[in-house]
């Protein structure tokens, strides 16, 4: 499940729906004239059994699905003190996109991203950066040496803990726009890193919204 998690952890409010096929009146009607015999129930009770159908069927179809199990656990954090341009070194070599910040505790308390980078440097995109880098009137109005993690991070984290089956994840993703999750423990220690791409790739999921 997604909580509030010591450490500044943020609470996923996404909703309690998983993305299914909206239901008309007409669609109901029809299938209802299919049914042999009476059925004393209002479209509405219809909708609602189908809503609880759909989440149960996903829930049992995705049950191997857990944080747990598709986190990559070889994970270093960064810390909340390093500079800029040494935890820039340390994304680079890592090889994933963001990289969870947590205390002297191991709790995650927020989690320093490439998008990071780019909003301290005042760009949308490395390619704008890039080009801004190529005018000559062109300053970098940050210096990354002198500005901590703490400084840029996103903060507090969304993060889900181990046992997260497929919905709480899913919509854990859908709450904010970031490539991967920090995995925690009921303490907010960190245990691994939830990579969309892996989560998609586990559930065969065409696209995630």
């Amino acid at each position: 499940m997604t909580q509030n998690m010591p450490g500044n952890l943020k609470e996923n409010h996404a909703g309690e729906d998983t993305p299914e096929m909206d239901l008309t009146d007409d669609d109901i009607l029809d299938a209802m004239r299919h049914i042999p015999g009476y059925l004393d129930i209002s479209t509405e009770d219809f909708r609602s059994i189908y809503h609880l159908a759909h989440r149960h069927a996903l829930e049992r179809f995705f049950a191997g699905v857990t944080a747990g199990r598709l986190m990559r656990s070889a994970i270093t954090p960064l810390q909340p003190d390093t500079t800029l341009d040494i935890a820039a070194r340390a994304l680079a070599d890592s090889g994933y996109k963001g990289l969870p910040v947590v205390d002297d505790c191991g709790r995650v308390i927020g989690m320093l991203t490439e998008t990071d980078f780019l909003k301290r440097l005042k760009a949308d995109s490395f390619l704008e950066l890039l080009l801004k880098m190529l005018e000559d009137t062109f300053e970098f109005t940050h210096r990354c040496h002198e500005t901590t993690v703490s400084a840029a991070m996103a903060q507090p984290a969304v993060a889900v803990v181990r046992n997260a089956g497929f919905t709480e994840i899913l919509e854990a993703f859908h709450g904010h726009g970031g490539r991967s999750l920090p995995v925690v423990d009921d303490e907010g220690r960190l245990l691994g890193l939830l990579l969309r791409k892996d989560f998609i790739a586990a559930c065969k999921l065409k696209e995630l919204p």
